[in-house]
């Protein structure tokens, strides 16, 4: 079964060897049928402790690390606003 990838932005550099990445997603509203956001965070294995408050990161389902950790960071991704590959 594949790993899930998901794409998110750091909020938090503070622990050694872990970030904690905010991923939004988009959901219709089940009764008013607007679009609304809805934010989760999770906290994700950086080995090499690269990334830093404001990057955007993909992170990807690995083995549990710790109690909290079962993500890892994979790349940088680019930056939504703004940014061309």
């Amino acid at each position: 079964m594949p790993r899930r990838v998901l794409r998110g932005t750091v909020v938090s550099d503070v622990c050694d060897k872990t970030v904690v990445v905010r991923v939004e997603r988009r959901v219709m509203h089940p009764i008013y049928k607007k679009y609304i956001t809805r934010a989760k965070k999770y906290a994700a294995h950086d080995e090499a402790n690269r990334f830093k408050v404001g990057d955007v990161v993909e992170i990807r389902e690995c083995r549990p690390i710790s109690k909290r950790k079962r993500w890892e960071v994979l790349t940088q991704g680019a930056a939504e606003s703004g940014a061309q590959a």
